[in-house]
């Protein structure tokens, strides 16, 4: 992997991650560009206690642009974008309508392919291990940040998740606090450390669904399972098998695994909804959208947590889709929007079953 820093015309830095050692990459970006001017803040909920980010600049960023207007594809003659240059393999770059910037943070957008038509299950197992070695890499580079506590690296896809470009990327959020999920997992094994008098409740949870009917995929060195208690109607968890609080912990062996392991779930959530699971295989039936978010342990203080330590979490990640059925929508509703308690309409153990049929052959 070659590493190539550089900025855009308003000063935003953007990274080139390239497979061959010996790209050079001395594009410069030609558009008359203002400085960004963000407004992001965080306010705490006194009664929740959760944190809200509030950027109203964000009402302005770019909406579902047509394919030729692409921000994220490469630029070429005079069609300019976040990309500089002509070709790319993979690009970071500061997110020019940040949730989070300054003292409150830092977003990043990451450019998984050049290719506007691809998806992150079209690319090669290379390919996919250049996304990890950046993702990789953003962590240990954003957590040395004075203001972040925590660094979230995650993909929207699909117009009915939100998305707003369609061309394949994801995002890393640095967030300023450790969030209210990952507070909510730490205080959980505080308590089950103390009440077992030392035993990891991660361990514990693995070995449970491993051992169980809702295992999705295993390699040697990473396991997939729709967990116990899904709150999405298709959710799968993806846990290295040895236990590392961060992307930086990953050894080769694993590092080396997960393309295979990852774009194998990715073309299994593609197949889901071909007509067997009781609807109709349409012309027409969009891509699965999905959420694929890395938990990672924060690198902020952990003092509240009642002894626990950053390598008592175990890195992970959450892939799941809000379709329950074809053509049909999981909806975050009175129960889940105002409650926080969720309703599955799937069985995850059917779930599970279904995500074993579709393997590839």
């Amino acid at each position: 992997m070659k590493k190539t820093s550089t900025r855009l015309a308003d000063g935003r830095e953007l990274i080139y991650y390239d497979l061959s050692d010996d790209v050079v990459r001395e594009a410069v970006d030609r558009r008359p560009l203002d400085a960004t001017v963000t407004s992001s803040e965080v306010r705490r909920d006194p009664l929740r206690g959760d944190r809200v980010a509030v950027a109203s600049h964000r009402q302005g960023r770019t909406y579902h642009p047509p394919a030729d207007q692409c921000p994220l594809c490469p630029s070429r003659g005079e069609r300019l974008s976040e990309i500089p240059d002509a070709s790319y393999d993979v690009v970071v770059f500061e997110n020019r309508f940040p949730s989070l910037a300054g003292d409150s943070g830092r977003c990043e957008v990451v450019c998984f392919t050049s290719d506007h038509d691809a998806s992150f299950a079209d690319l090669s197992e290379r390919q996919a291990r250049l996304v990890l070695e950046a993702w990789t890499d953003r962590t240990s580079e954003l957590s040395h940040l004075p203001s972040v506590e925590q660094v979230f690296c995650f993909e929207n896809r699909g117009a009915e998740i939100g998305v707003t470009l369609q061309h394949p990327h994801g995002q890393i959020y640095a967030y300023p606090f450790t969030t209210p999920r990952t507070a909510l997992m730490l205080r959980h094994v505080a308590a089950h450390k103390e009440a077992t008098g030392g035993e990891n409740l991660f361990d514990a949870v693995l070995e449970r669904e491993l051992s169980g009917e809702r295992v999705v995929l295993e390699g040697e060195h990473w396991a997939a399972f729709v967990p116990y208690a899904a709150h999405w109607p298709y959710e799968v968890h993806l846990y290295p098998r040895r236990r590392v609080p961060d992307l930086l912990g990953l050894d080769e062996a694993a590092r080396a695994e997960f393309p295979e392991v990852y774009l194998e779930l990715l073309r299994r959530f593609d197949r889901i909804f071909d007509g067997r699971d009781g609807g109709k295989e349409g012309a027409g039936e969009p891509p699965t959208p999905y959420i694929a978010a890395w938990h990672q342990a924060p690198f902020g203080p952990l003092e509240e947590f009642d002894g626990v330590t950053r390598d008592d979490f175990a890195l992970h990640l959450e892939l799941f889709t809000i379709r329950r059925t074809t053509g049909k929508l999981k909806f975050l509703a009175g129960s889940e929007s105002g409650m926080d308690v969720f309703i599955n309409d799937v069985p995850p153990e059917r779930a599970a079953e279904r995500l074993r049929e579709v393997a590839s052959s």
